[in-house]
């Protein structure tokens, strides 16, 4: 008894005679060439992953076909919840600034200000942490309105010379109550 040479041949040999078809319909969805061919070469390679999966003797053609339609719409599927950003503008508006610059510029604010007198550091850490009017920080420290603002302006004026904000960036910086601290100096400094 001879065996039928249709049944041992490898089905991987007759994928090649299917490729003019498959970049036809690929061109029909797709409506691109080189969409199309990128197409076909995913729907290819899927096709040869799961060749086990082919049914000797059924039609070859619907078969790639059927994985090419698949492939093309899990891709438009894709697409449609993904943002067309070919600029980079949305990703660079999404990127996040690392944790340690943070840390380290924390850490540079707070070894200046522990270098502050005692006075400023409490006018600070009342007017400019703590979101305090200054009249609510002057009752509460038991001085003048004018003292609270003379040694916040010179707390953050200090802040802003001991920092260099120039030099190491701190126009941008994550913390929100520092950044006020010190901006809020550099403002005065500049309006001096």
């Amino acid at each position: 008894m001879t065996a039928d040479p249709a049944v041992s041949q490898d089905p991987r040999d007759e994928l090649v005679t299917h490729l003019g078809p498959m970049r036809a319909f690929a061109l029909s969805l797709t409506r691109n060439g080189a969409e199309a061919d990128d197409l076909v070469q995913e729907s290819l390679v899927k096709a040869w992953k799961n060749i086990e999966s082919f049914q000797s003797g059924t039609n070859m053609q619907a078969w790639l076909f059927t994985i090419l339609r698949n492939t093309f719409y899990s891709i438009r599927r894709k697409r449609s919840r993904e943002v067309a950003d070919p600029d980079g503008i949305v990703a660079g508006q999404m990127s996040v600034k690392p944790a340690h610059d943070g840390r380290l510029q924390l850490a540079e604010f707070l070894d200046a200000f522990a270098q502050l007198p005692v006075e400023q550091r409490e006018a600070l850490a009342l007017v400019g942490a703590s979101g305090f009017s200054y009249e609510e920080a002057a009752n509460m420290c038991g001085v003048a309105v004018g003292t609270i603002k003379s040694r916040a302006n010179r707390g953050r004026a200090r802040l802003v010379e001991l920092l260099h904000p120039g030099e190491t960036g701190y126009a941008d910086m994550t913390d929100r109550v520092t950044a006020a601290i010190v901006n809020a100096g550099a403002q005065g400094r500049l309006s001096a």
